[in-house]
């Protein structure tokens, strides 16, 4: 899987361009490791310009399994370990698997497909979440699977990274020849300048908030067209989501919408009294296989092509950025040298 190359990075100063997920991750673990690290960003603090801003935060590298590759899951379950090294904090509930009796067929494949998991029958499922006591009849329980709250977290990360000795530049609209040094540039689709084979995939939430539903983890309906996640966010907030469409328009469509507030009915009729606090999308940055890659051309380093996995994904792309650096470690799955 991974081979050592005889031309590590060394010492040189880190800078690392695009504040999102992906790039905090990379600019903590270099900070960390005592390397000179500078965070650029070109929005400010408040990252509402981020595709991180518009993420669910889902760390499931079991579900993943369901619809993509192999690498997806060996990476983010090695994620899983640096969430929990790095913040203690994270919610780290697991995660649940459900579906209508219509929809049964589709549930078992998703059980097929996938392994992490113990069955529950319905007093189970209201043992561990009572809201949806009489709900369903079965579904898949995920116990070590997690997630965070992309608002919260990235403040956290950029606060480490500040404590670790990093500096981060906010309202710095720089590109990968603007500065010196080790370039790392985790921009996202604002790298197809040099990344042509860059596409956005349009993901689409809506934040609820009720007082009349309470869960202690993720909840994913299996849907006929796309799986809905109903994820708790704290203080009786849910976000709904995501849609995985091939389009760069952004916004929120009435369909979407619609199919994203039904299912979330169905999970639990309440949700029908809730009350809307936003719509929003991201576009998220994508290869052609939908696969992450860290590109490596002398001492310019591209991490990008998380797709709709950036939460899961980023810490473990970071961890091999900083083994190609330090020591020339290069995992051939994901890393490609110019």
């Amino acid at each position: 899987m991974q081979q050592s190359s005889t031309n590590p990075r060394g010492q040189s100063p880190i800078s690392v361009i695009g504040a999102g997920v992906a790039g905090a991750w990379q600019a903590l673990l270099f900070a960390q490791a005592g390397h000179r690290v500078t965070l650029h960003e070109r929005s400010d603090a408040a990252m509402t310009q981020s595709t991180s801003h518009w993420a669910g935060g889902m760390l499931s590298p079991y579900c993943e399994a369901e619809s993509t590759e192999p690498v997806i899951v060996r990476l983010g379950l090695r994620s899983l370990k640096l969430w929990r090294d790095y913040f203690p904090q994270t919610s780290f509930n697991g995660s649940l698997v459900v579906a209508h009796p219509r929809d049964r067929a589709d549930f078992e494949r998703f059980a097929r497909l996938t392994t992490g998991y113990q069955r529950l029958d319905a007093p189970a499922i209201a043992g561990i979440e009572p809201s949806l006591e009489g709900r369903f009849r079965e579904g898949l329980f995920y116990a070590d699977e997690g997630h965070v709250e992309p608002r919260k977290i990235l403040p956290e990360l950029h606060a480490r990274i500040r404590g670790c000795g990093g500096t981060i530049e906010f309202n710095s609209d720089v590109e990968p020849g603007d500065v010196t040094g080790t370039v790392i540039d985790c921009r996202g689709l604002a790298a197809r300048d040099t990344q042509s084979e860059l596409r956005g995939v349009k993901g689409e939430l809506i934040l609820i908030e009720t007082d009349e539903v309470e869960l202690k983890r993720p909840v994913r309906l299996i849907h006929p067209r796309f799986p809905l996640y109903v994820i708790p966010r704290g203080d009786g907030r849910f976000m709904l989501g995501a849609t995985s469409i091939e389009t760069e328009n952004k916004g929120v469509s009435v369909r979407s919408a619609l199919e994203l507030l039904g299912a979330a009915y169905a999970v639990h009729p309440a949700f029908g009294e809730a009350r809307i606090l936003e719509f929003g999308s991201g576009l998220r940055p994508a290869y052609p296989d939908n696969l992450p890659r860290i590109a490596v051309n002398n001492d310019k380093i591209a991490v990008n092509g998380l797709y709709r996995h950036g939460f899961l994904l980023a810490p473990a792309l970071a961890e091999l950025t900083l083994g190609y650096v330090e020591r020339g470690t290069i995992d051939n799955e994901v890393m490609q040298c110019a």
